[in-house]
C-alpha cells in the first residue's frame, strides 16, 4: 500500500473510490473524465461492486440517491455540463440528507463550452446548485495525491454529516499522470440503522425516505435542522493550508491546479526580494474565512488567480472585510496562466 506508483489522475480517482469503500458507482462518459467510468467499469465488479452506465447524467444521480437510501457508499463522476444536469438530484439528496460523493472534473463553459481544464463551477458547487436552501460540502484537492486522499475523507464527511458531498478537480488534474502512494486509511464505520432502507424483516417499522413536505411547518422544521447541520460543517470542517503569510508583501490565494502556479509565480517574486504567502482554500465551502486572519498587517495586496472571471474571489474579499486589498486575476475558456505571467501581474501590483 506505501509503494508509490505513477498514475493519471482520472484513474486515481477511481481506484481511490474503491479503497475508500464504495460499492456502487452510476455515471456516464463525458471528457475530460471519461478514464473514471472505464477504470471502475474494469475494476468495480471485481470486488464485488456494481457499475452502472446510465442513459444520462440526469438518471445517474438518481440511481445515486435510491443506492445511498440503503446506506452503501455509491459515488458518480462527471463534468460541468454533465453536473449542471444532476443539480435537480443533487438537490433531493440533499434534502433527504443522503451520503454520496460526486466528483467534478471542471471544463471550460458556460454551454457545453470546451473539454480544456476550467474553475467555473465555483458558484454551482458552494451556493447550491438546484432548488431550496441547502449546501453541498465542496473539496479541492491540487494534485492526484490529495484527491485520493480527499476521496477517503469525503466519503467519511458525507456518512458523519448524511450529506452529498462534491470534489471539485478540473481537466488539469484528471489528465496528468503523478507518483502516488495509496496510504493506509483508519476504516470509519457509521451507524446507519435508523434511516438506510434496507428491509425490515418484520423486525421494525420501514425507513421512509422523503423530501416532500406538504405541510409549510414540516418543511420549515426540516429546513431549520439542516441549517443546524451546515452550522455544524461550517463550525467543524474548514481547511486550508497557509504558508508565510504573516510578514508577506503579497499573498497568493488560488485553490486546486492554479494555487501549484501561483507557488512557482512566488518563487519569482522572492528572487526579486518580496516576501510571498499563500491561502489556499482546501474546502470551497464551507469556506475558510478564518485563515485569511493570519496575514500580517504589512501585507499589500491578496491577489486571487482563478480559471474563472472570479467566483472565489468574492468569498475572499468577504473574508478579510476591506483590511487587505484583493486583486483578482483570471483566464477563462481553458488557458492555462504560467507563472510569468501571473508573476507580472503581481509585479504590476506591487510597484503601483
Amino acid at each position: 500500500m506505501s509503494e508509490k506508483i505513477l498514475i493519471k489522475g482520472n484513474e486515481a480517482v477511481g481506484a481511490a473510490l474503491i479503497a475508500a469503500g464504495c460499492k456502487t458507482y452510476f455515471g456516464y462518459p463525458i471528457t475530460p473524465q471519461s478514464e473514471v467510468p472505464e477504470y471502475l467499469a474494469r475494476e468495480l465488479p471485481k470486488i464485488g461492486g456494481t457499475f452502472l452506465q446510465a442513459e444520462s447524467e440526469v438518471a445517474a444521480i438518481n440511481m445515486l440517491y435510491g443506492s445511498a437510501g440503503t446506506g452503501t457508499r455509491v459515488a458518480t463522476s462527471s463534468s460541468s455540463p454533465g453536473v449542471s444536469l444532476m443539480q435537480e438530484g443533487i438537490s433531493y439528496i440533499a434534502a433527504c440528507e443522503l451520503p454520496c460523493m460526486i466528483i467534478n472534473m471542471m471544463r471550460g463553459g458556460p454551454g457545453l463550452g470546451s473539454i480544456q481544464p476550467s474553475q467555473t463551477d465555483y458558484f454551482q458547487s458552494t451556493r447550491g446548485g438546484g432548488n431550496g436552501d441547502y449546501r453541498t460540502l465542496t473539496l479541492a484537492p491540487a494534485s492526484i495525491q490529495e484527491m485520493v486522499d480527499l476521496i477517503h475523507l469525503g466519503f467519511d464527511l458525507a456518512d458523519q454529516y448524511r450529506t452529498p458531498v462534491i470534489m471539485c478537480g478540473d481537466g488539469m488534474l484528471g489528465q496528468m499522470m503523478e507518483p502516488i502512494e495509496f496510504k493506509e486509511f483508519e476504516t470509519k464505520t457509521f451507524d446507519k440503522s435508523d434511516w438506510a432502507a434496507t428491509g425490515t424483516e418484520g423486525k421494525r417499522e420501514p425507513h421512509i425516505i422523503n423530501s416532500l413536505f406538504l405541510s409549510p411547518d414540516e418543511l420549515e422544521a426540516h429546513n431549520k435542522k439542516l441549517i443546524e447541520k451546515y452550522k455544524a460543517i461550517v463550525e467543524n470542517e474548514k481547511r486550508a493550508e497557509v504558508i508565510d503569510v504573516e510578514d508577506a508583501d503579497i499573498v497568493f490565494t488560488a485553490f486546486g491546479t492554479t494555487s501549484r502556479i501561483c507557488k512557482s509565480a512566488g518563487e519569482l517574486l522572492k528572487a526579486k526580494g518580496y516576501k510571498v504567502g499563500y491561502v489556499r482554500p482546501i474546502t470551497l465551502w464551507p469556506f475558510p474565512d478564518t485563515a485569511y486572519d493570519k496575514i500580517g498587517d504589512n501585507c499589500k495586496v491578496i491577489l486571487d488567480v482563478e480559471l474563472n472571471q472570479g467566483q472565489m474571489v468574492e468569498d475572499v474579499r468577504l473574508s478579510v472585510l476591506g483590511r487587505i486589498p484583493v486583486e483578482f486575476y483570471g483566464r477563462q475558456g481553458g488557458m492555462i496562466p504560467t507563472a510569468e505571467e501571473i508573476a507580472d501581474v503581481a509585479l504590476k501590483l506591487l510597484e503601483a
